[in-house]
């Protein structure tokens, strides 16, 4: 019996060692618009999700996000870019935290701690724009190494 346990949790230990990218997860899927995601970051998943796909495009909404982080953050970095047809044609960057201005209450968290927020984020956007894109997210620390990251898939097929 014992080798049947230890057969199994091999198998299963080199399926996912020889997986070389994290499945597709579902934000929100509603019947003109779907949100699903998927990390970029070899070593590392996480969670994320939201009440509905149209709270998007209320001033604010819920979001909860959860993850172990693997590294310190005494500064974090956000890096943003948005993609149609394999072509990046918007990007944005901007300082989370640095020692004496933090803008997220996780600034300062420590390596294996577990980084959890729920709450409201605003995006300032009124509607999401018609089609299909990815937007690339990478959080970087103060060494450059990355902290998470995830491409984002947005079909939106509501025509306004």
């Amino acid at each position: 019996m014992k080798t049947s346990h230890t057969l199994v949790l091999t198998l299963v230990l080199l399926y996912i060692n020889a997986s070389t990218e994290w499945p597709m997860h579902t934000v929100c899927k509603e019947d003109n618009l779907e949100i699903h995601y998927q990390s970029c970051d070899p070593q590392q998943d996480f969670a994320f999700s939201i009440d509905r796909c149209s709270d998007i495009t209320t001033h604010t909404f819920n979001i909860r996000a959860a993850i172990v982080l693997r590294h310190s953050i005494k500064e974090l970095y956000v890096n943003l870019a948005l993609i149609v047809n394999g072509k990046t044609v918007l990007t944005y960057s901007e300082t989370l935290c640095r020692p004496g201005h933090a803008k997220l209450i996780f600034c300062g968290k420590k390596k294996g701690e577990h980084l959890y927020y729920e709450g409201p984020v605003t995006l300032g956007i009124k509607e999401i724009p018609q089609g299909d894109y990815t937007i690339s997210a990478k959080l970087t620390n103060e060494d450059h190494v990355t902290v998470g990251c995830a491409d984002f898939t947005v079909k939106n097929y509501l025509d306004y």
